[in-house]
């Protein structure tokens, strides 16, 4: 196949944010009294949007009565504070310049709040990703592992899905490629391990930015 898109998921796939999101689910829980996690449990929670994020971390998940008020706390915290510790992976910003030089178009789509994802996308990679697409279920379109963001950037990109490869760190991200019908390019540097991966269907797996474009060529 010729590839003229790239999709990647954001979080442990692009960007570091580990530490941010630890801090702003901490910073929750404690204005309701309960319990703070790890960096690791924090990890352990990710990659299927900030609800599920605090559905995990929160005691009774759902059925507690202060789910709801909780979420709005960690957006509110997170929605200031989501630049503090953030950064790229070593070595993104060229991959993605390389990219942008070669022509393939490059899109963001991740089951973080839309409007987070808007912001870091245009504070990180400003100029070189032109799409951007966070959660909005409001909107109809439904998070991954549905297809439908993915199918909603590979439109705005002007791209066929048989153009397209798609990178994330997860096995939310393998189902998310699956369902969509394109390759999933699995990244080993994020949020989960190499083992975890290939135990979850992982076909192809990198460990460096670099190799993608190896890859694609």
């Amino acid at each position: 196949m010729t590839v003229k898109a790239v999709i990647f998921d954001l979080d442990g796939t692009l960007l570091n944010t580990i530490d941010d999101l630890k801090e702003s689910t901490n910073f929750a829980l404690s204005a309701f009294g309960y319990p703070t996690k790890t960096k690791e449990e924090v990890n352990s929670f990710v990659g299927d949007g900030v609800a599920k994020l605090i559905e995990r971390a929160i005691p009774n998940g759902k059925d507690n009565k202060d789910f709801e008020p909780c979420l709005q706390m960690f957006k509110f915290f997170y929605s200031q504070n989501m630049l503090n510790q953030t950064k790229p992976y070593e070595g993104i910003i060229e991959l993605l310049e390389d990219l942008k030089s070669k022509g393939i178009k490059t899109a963001v789509v991740s089951n973080k709040f839309d409007s987070a994802v808007k912001e870091l996308t245009k504070k990180y990679f400003d100029g070189l990703i032109s799409v951007s697409i966070g959660e909005n279920e409001k909107e109809g379109i439904k998070k991954k592992p549905a297809p439908d963001m993915v199918l909603k950037a590979i439109q705005e990109l002007g791209v066929q899905t048989s153009d397209t490869v798609y990178v994330g760190d997860s096995n939310t991200d393998i189902l998310t490629a699956q369902n969509t019908g394109i390759p999933c390019i699995s990244v080993s540097w994020g949020f989960r391990t190499t083992e975890f991966l290939l135990k979850n269907g992982a076909k192809t797996i990198i460990d460096y930015p670099s190799e993608l474009l190896k890859l694609l060529s």
